[in-house]
């Protein structure tokens, strides 16, 4: 510590500053943009106005060498990411290893080397092995190499990029495993997983995933749909292992230590190897390491903003990622809040004190909640002030209690599961009375940045009235701007196998979704095989509607029946409210459809023929279906409209009858934009209704590697003898039209 404080003295800088710079040229490196380096520079321009230039040329100094550091990691990155190698063997992780019907995921180790590794189980026996394996072992294997997707839709998740913060660059899908060695080793990782497999196997549920969750940080499969619950209240954070968990068990061990009598100095240096153990049972995780590293640092006397800003500077030397994944962005961002306005509600009383910090903390990092999930529940705040006296002050120390006199004596309490059973209804209905957050975009990198300056002002000045409502205000203007897109746009979202095309008018007046996409499903022969499946909606459709300030639906028009067109429609609905779902009289025929749309609890309308539907500056009418159908791909919906000086015609799957007798009736169609008939298949975009309707743009919805063959040759062929443009979600992943003045311009994400 003293070589710390000489270090500092001789720059003569507050190590908040240091931190700032660091944090700065870390993101130039990583994320850049010439927006993050100019603001570098006028940074250090301002640095040298209030410092003068000896101070600036030490802190330079300084980052020079973090800067190279940081240069030199992506360097190393770069050549792991192009390494090709073949893997024989492979050490699981174990305390990533999770079982989902007849597939096993885990995260595992060759030679130097970290894999995101999946394979399909053979047997319901080889399903057992895996999920009560707690021995260290290494699978001797033929398998398969593969880069992890990348992102394909607009501000769509990026799998590819999450696992290089994680340091793993490729993905490995085992084809078969030739030998199982066990193998002889003891490690933090390995008794964590004993931990929870001892939880899960002893305990009821829902007690034992709250267990797992509070203690360890695992939650498995089984606790996707009430964390879907948690995440929609605002409250998720509350199994996200931090500060609360780590002030109790290390004041936990504290006191026990000081009443037994060891000395202070004593207690401060068992804190250490407590510390990493701490952190090893519950996965390393940067929101405990952070907040472990600064009980450590105030222990030797560092509080509020030095030992924030020694904390960042020690997370960059252990764990030099952890600034590109979310969880470390909210954790540090949480951190510097407190460090930096803790003071201020330290004269109130508890609860007062407790309600301020909640108030502070969600209106803190509410423009970084809104770039990750473009969301935010109002009421997070008053759930998470009551929910945190439940977590903290009753289940976190009772299920501590539970465990550990069910590992030492081997009497468990199960009694209290129905306490859990209890919250988990209390939860329900509280969702079902503020199921919908209040959707609000994502920001561009501009808006984004002006509004954490904005709100930290804000929290800083809210004292002064004046300042307060005029900083308020532009604050409400930035979320404005965010959730009112000012350009029109029409966007093809890449949903995989199956069709999903959302318009949007200028400032969201009005908006309308055809089709929801979904996935076909095969019955699996076995009940054990059958896996615990999320809507391909999930990943895709709803966080694009959400990053585009999307929280209602105008009209969902759902073209026909088939799965692919409408499986996700329950999904969509649950996340995102629908005013009107138009449907053919022919769906009506379909009894599970039927079904399906009583679920909705939404106001349902049949098609007729010209039918208009408002949007830009005219309206998409209604082509076909011309008499009543089956529901299926001749009685899609066909729309049409001329937008903006742009002839549009959206198809659903009509194939070469249905093309027909749309020429039929209308001889004379004319078509700029056309949305082929069933994703490029060789039954749909005939050649006589290309050359008939002549499209200058062909776009074709279809899944990577699908396994139909989509797009068929013969349509691509068809496209290029009469000049069609194509666009393909397969390659292109999804595709945008925005109404850039005059004209449509024409973006995708590839």
């Amino acid at each position: 510590m003293k070589n710390l404080k000489k270090a500092l003295q001789w720059i003569d800088l507050p190590p908040i500053f240091i931190a700032y710079f660091c944090v700065i040229v870390y993101y130039t490196i990583f994320r850049f943009s010439y927006l993050i380096l100019g603001y570098l520079i006028i940074s250090l321009l301002a640095l040298i106005w209030h410092n003068g230039i000896r101070i600036c040329f030490k802190l330079s100094m300084i980052l020079l060498v973090f800067g190279t550091l940081c240069l030199g990691m992506k360097h190393q990155e770069t050549k792991d990411f192009a390494r090709e190698t073949t893997v024989t063997q492979i050490t699981p992780i174990l305390n990533t290893l999770q079982v989902n019907g007849d597939q096993v995921s885990f995260r595992g180790k060759s030679g130097k080397q970290i894999y995101q590794v999946y394979y399909k189980l053979a047997t319901a026996q080889e399903q057992q092995y895996f999920m009560q394996l707690a021995q260290p072992v290494i699978l001797s294997i033929s398998g398969q190499l593969e880069q992890a997707s990348r992102q394909r839709n607009f501000n769509g998740f990026d799998y590819q990029a999450y696992l290089k913060t994680q340091n793993i660059y490729r993905v490995l899908t085992i084809e078969q495993i030739t030998k199982i060695t066990p193998k002889q080793s003891w490690s933090l990782p390995l008794l964590r997983r004993k931990a929870i497999l001892f939880c899960e196997q002893n305990f009821p549920r829902p007690m034992s995933a709250y267990m797992t969750g509070l203690l360890f940080g695992h939650l498995g499969k089984d606790f996707d749909e009430m964390g879907s619950i948690y995440t929609s209240l605002g409250i998720m954070h509350l199994f996200a292992l931090s500060g609360m968990q780590v002030s109790f068990f290390i004041d936990f061990l504290r006191k026990g230590l000081l009443r037994l009598g060891f000395r202070r100095d004593v207690v401060d240096l068992f804190q250490l190897p407590f510390s990493v153990f701490y952190a090893g049972i519950t996965g390393f995780s940067v929101s405990v390491i952070r907040a472990l590293i600064q009980k450590i640092l105030a222990n030797f006397g560092i509080k509020k903003l030095d030992n924030f800003s020694l904390t960042l500077l020690v997370l960059f030397i252990f764990m030099p990622k952890f600034l590109l994944t979310t969880g470390g962005t909210l954790s540090l961002l949480f951190a510097f809040v407190i460090s930096m306005f803790g003071d201020r509600f330290e004269s109130l009383p508890k609860y007062h004190k407790l309600l301020a910090e909640s108030l502070t903390l969600s209106l803190s990092v509410l423009p970084l909640l809104i770039l990750y999930f473009h969301n935010f529940q109002p009421l997070s705040i008053l759930f998470t002030f009551v929910f945190s006296f439940l977590f903290d002050v009753l289940f976190l120390p009772g299920l501590s209690v539970i465990f550990l006199l069910a590992m030492v004596t081997g009497f468990r309490i199960t009694e209290v599961n129905i306490v859990f059973q209890w919250l988990e209804s209390l939860i329900k209905l509280t969702d079902s009375w503020c199921h919908y957050p209040l959707v609000l975009g994502k920001p561009t990198v501009v808006v984004f940045l002006a509004m954490l300056v904005v709100t930290g002002f804000l929290i800083d000045q809210w004292r002064n009235r004046k300042v307060r409502i005029g900083l308020a205000f532009i604050l409400l203007s930035l979320f404005f701007v965010t959730k009112y897109p000012p350009i029109p746009s029409i966007t093809m979202v890449d949903i995989g196998q199956g069709d999903s095309i959302f318009l949007q008018d200028r400032f969201n007046q009005r908006n309308i979704l055809i089709d929801t996409g979904g996935r076909i499903q095969f019955e699996p022969a076995q009940k054990w095989q059958k896996r615990k499946t999320s809507a391909t909606a999930d990943k895709t459709l709803i966080p694009y509607l959400k990053s585009r300030g999307v929280g209602q639906i105008d009209t969902l028009v759902i073209t026909h029946t088939h799965e692919d067109h409408m499986g996700d429609l329950l999904a969509v609905i649950d996340q995102i409210k629908v005013k009107k779902i138009l449907i053919s009289q022919g769906s009506l025929g379909n009894a599970k459809f039927i079904e399906l749309l009583k679920q909705t609890q939404a106001k349902i309308q049949v098609a007729q023929v010209g039918q208009r539907l408002k949007i830009f500056d005219h309206y998409l009418e209604v082509l076909s279906p011309l008499t009543q159908g089956d529901g299926k791909n001749n009685d899609s919906i066909v729309l049409y409209g001329n937008l903006y000086e742009t002839k549009f015609l959206f198809t659903g799957d009509l194939e070469e009858a249905g093309e027909r007798e749309l020429l039929a009736q209308y001889p004379s169609l004319v078509v700029d934009v056309l949305k082929a008939g069933h994703h490029g298949s060789k039954t749909s975009s005939s050649e006589p209704f290309i050359k008939a309707i002549r499209p200058k743009v062909g776009l074709i919805s279809c899944g990577q590697d699908n396994r139909y063959g989509h797009p068929n040759l013969e349509t691509l062929t068809t496209f290029q003898k009469y000049g069609v443009q194509t666009l393909r979600t397969d390659e292109s992943g999804a595709i945008k039209l925005e109404k850039n003045g005059k004209s449509w311009h024409i973006s995708t994400v590839k």
